[in-house]
Formats: C-alpha cells, sequence, structure tokens
C-alpha cells in the first residue's frame, strides 16, 4: 500500500495512509504555523509509541494491571554533529508489578518494530515521476 504526501500550505506536509492523515508542520521560527508536531517529533513519537505497545502488551498478556504502566522518552542531541545522539527509554512500572518481570518488560518493549529498521534501515530510493 502506497503512502501519498501532499502540501495543505505553507511548510505543513500531510501524509495520507490506510485511511488516516498525519499533519505535521514547523514551529514559527522556521516558517511554518507550529500547528502540528514537526516530522522529527513525530519520528520520536512514533520510537516512543511502538515501545509503548510492547510494553503494554506483555502486561496485557499476563493480566497485570497496567494503571500508572507508561513510558519517557528521552534525547540527547550530538551539537557538533547536528543529529541524534541517543534515545534513553524508562519504563515506569505500575504499583505492585511482579519482579521477576522486570528483565521480561524491558526485553519485550526492546523489542519495538520502529528501533529495528533503525537498526537495521532498509535501503532508500528517492525518483521523480
Amino acid at each position: 500500500m502506497d503512502m501519498t504526501i501532499s502540501f495543505p500550505g505553507g511548510v505543513a506536509v500531510q501524509a495520507d495512509y490506510k485511511g488516516f492523515s498525519i499533519l505535521s508542520d514547523q514551529p514559527e521560527s522556521n516558517g511554518g504555523r507550529n500547528q502540528a508536531p514537526s516530522p522529527f517529533d513525530l519520528f520520536l513519537a512514533s520510537l516512543g509509541n511502538c515501545a509503548g505497545f510492547f510494553a503494554l502488551r506483555f502486561c496485557q498478556q499476563r493480566d497485570i494491571d497496567t494503571t500508572g504502566l507508561r513510558l519517557t522518552l528521552t534525547t540527547e542531541r550530538d551539537a557538533e554533529k547536528h543529529r541524534l545522539a541517543r534515545v534513553a527509554i524508562t519504563i515506569h512500572l505500575p504499583e505492585g508489578f511482579p519482579d521477576k518481570y522486570r528483565a521480561a518488560i524491558i526485553k519485550a518493549t526492546d523489542q519495538c518494530a520502529v528501533k529495528r529498521a533503525i537498526l537495521d534501515p532498509p535501503a532508500f530510493e528517492v525518483t521523480t515521476a
């Protein structure tokens, strides 16, 4: 299935895929209207959402109460190289989470498909039509 990218105005960019529309924009300081997350912010959210799904499913499959379960994603930038240098994901476990599963939920969360695509990147090709 193809994803269609269009330009609704200003520097906003919209991706339409599987019946969903995903809007991105730039901050005002970069010529945008700040009406939606930037593409890079969506990338980080994709990492966090993917990791969160794996943590959530881990608990659900073991009937562990997920009240209070959350993840935080912290990034560090390499100012010299102008790139992302580190992404740290912290799993905040729900109260009463069984100690015997602490290492296992980390391993499960680490299986995030978005992260795996970064670690073993696909080939990219840009053409014109």
